[in-house]
């Protein structure tokens, strides 16, 4: 049975932004104008996000160095963050002693209709993760929320035997009545709003959107399917 790390002594749960944090204004921060009343406000801008992908690369660095690993990046909302993610890595291997050996696969969740996460979870591009048995893997998703998607990725990985997963969450939200523990490699724990931009999206809009925002009363219902 592989080794499933979603938590370790040396984890961190991240950079915590408080429940009754307000955001930046958005006039503070460029941002593409047909989004123009579809935003509350910025609640992580996009230097803060690469400041902490570099710390996160580091960790991983750190962690598993000289070891092949393979990245399994999730679909959609996750691959801005993985492409962030695996070049700081290739950065600090071409500038340090020690290396990573990186293979990038990719996969497909799907749960949310709207803002609402739904039972029906649909895992697409990988009916065969055969080529992970043995492997190392690191999955990188981009938002954790009820954790109940992640944990039927992880059912369906180990079910391929690799050697050890472990997982790297840009956001991890805290839900109510969420018992799932945190990923091993945590960007930043926010409240249990519904946040749009760097790869995130509400109906598939808002991936163009390099801050991190919360979305607007207002943009829900202009995007609403």
């Amino acid at each position: 049975m592989a080794d499933i790390v979603l938590q370790t002594e040396e984890g961190s749960g991240g950079i915590v932004i408080d429940d009754d944090w307000p955001g930046y204004s958005l006039e503070l921060f460029s941002y593409p104008a047909h989004y123009a009343g579809d935003l509350e406000c910025v609640v992580v801008p996009h230097g803060v996000i690469m400041d902490r992908t570099e710390r996160l690369a580091r960790d991983i660095m750190d962690d598993l160095g000289d070891h092949d690993i393979v990245v399994l990046c999730v679909l959609k909302g996750g691959y801005q963050f993985c492409a962030d993610l695996v070049d700081k890595i290739k950065a600090l291997s071409c500038n340090s002693d020690r290396t990573i050996p990186m293979r990038v696969q990719f996969i497909r969740l799907k749960s949310y209709l709207n803002d609402q996460s739904t039972e029906d979870i649909h895992i697409l591009g990988a009916e065969d993760l055969s080529f992970l048995q043995g492997k190392n893997v690191l999955i990188v998703e981009g938002i954790i929320g009820t954790g109940k998607t992640l944990k039927a990725l992880l059912k369906h990985v180990e079910a391929f035997k690799p050697k050890m997963i472990k997982v790297a969450g840009l956001l991890v939200k805290r839900v109510p009545h969420n018992t799932t523990r945190l990923p091993h490699y945590v960007g930043f724990e926010i409240p249990n709003r519904f946040v749009v931009g760097y790869a995130l999206d509400y109906n598939e809009y808002f991936r163009d959107l390099n801050h991190i925002c919360v979305i607007s009363e207002s943009g829900k219902l202009k995007y609403k399917m």
